[in-house]
């Protein structure tokens, strides 16, 4: 496969690695993206990838909380302009509080709103505001306690990133909302070890065994080395093995046994995660909006 300029670009800003590195990654792997990451990771000459440096999707998330049930949904639009409009802010919020109600994007889009289902709801908005917008999803979250967080908030109830916690046990309130911050903070994978992906584990286990036999140690001393680098790396990647931010020196999990609760499930959404988005500067951001209005 050729190896496009525009590959070892992508490669560079996802992995921070040099130029002739990011090429040679590429070249080894034959231009698979994810492979040429694990290759630069097994070497010493990057980081885990964080791709969601490479989304510039724009909207609000917007949360909402009734009883024991919390929910996050993302309306997307094509400019950042639309997430500060008032009419925009007002849908959002209006849609999130009908996700209360229902359980999954598409009974959404046809939950009503002032007596219309949400999706003719976003089409008439699209109509006013001259902008495309879509309902992308929800995440639901169930509790004895259920606390929202919202960071970089737009409005009261929404912002660029959407945090839902459950909790079971009396006064959660404060230590939840502690957590749902913690949870903007770090973006963990999954609430413990138990909940992460088998693929993604099975994928850190094999960068983590390549990285050990660079080091050209006998296997004995290899397989304690995984050991101990995956015990790591699930303190690194679960909310409850993660070093609270507010204070590092105890985890999450005692954190929460401290304050006499459980964390039962959490969600945490930002704007965009995961979708591509043509990168435009700002002055042809502009030009676009004008041009719509």
């Amino acid at each position: 496969m050729a190896i496009t300029a525009a590959m070892v670009k992508d490669l560079r800003e996802t992995t921070g690695a040099g130029m002739m590195d990011a090429k040679r990654a590429l070249t080894e792997t034959d231009g698979d993206m994810e492979a040429a990451i694990d290759w630069l990771r097994t070497k010493g000459l990057a980081k885990a990838a964080k791709k969601s440096g490479r989304v510039a999707a724009e909207g609000l998330i917007g949360v909402a909380v009734k009883g024991g049930v919390g929910v996050a949904v993302e309306v997307n639009s094509e400019t950042d302009f639309v997430g500060k409009n008032e009419e925009f802010q007002s849908m959002v919020r209006a849609i999130a509080q009908a996700a209360l109600d229902v359980d999954s994007v598409e009974a959404l889009n046809d939950a009503t709103v002032n007596g219309k289902p949400v999706g003719v709801v976003l089409t008439e908005a699209i109509a006013r505001i001259g902008e495309n917008m879509t309902l992308r999803r929800m995440v639901r979250v169930t509790g004895d306690t259920v606390v929202s967080y919202v960071h970089n908030a737009a409005a009261e109830g929404m912002g660029k990133i959407g945090v839902l916690v459950g909790l079971k046990g009396d006064n959660a309130a404060e230590i939840g909302r502690q957590i749902a911050m913690h949870i903007a903070a770090t973006s963990p994978a999954s609430l413990s070890e138990a909940d992460l992906d088998p693929a993604l584990v099975e994928r850190e286990k094999s960068v983590l065994t390549e990285q050990a036999r660079e080091s050209g140690k006998p296997d004995a001393v290899i397989e304690k080395m995984i050991v101990g680098r995956m015990s790591k790396f699930f303190e690194e990647v679960t909310l409850l093995g993660q070093k609270f931010v507010i204070n590092p020196d105890v985890t999450v999990a005692q954190a929460a046994r401290d304050a006499g609760v459980e964390v039962t499930g959490f969600a945490r959404v930002a704007v965009g995660e995961g979708i591509e988005k043509k990168e435009e500067d700002f002055a042809a951001e502009v030009a676009k909006t004008l041009k719509g209005a």
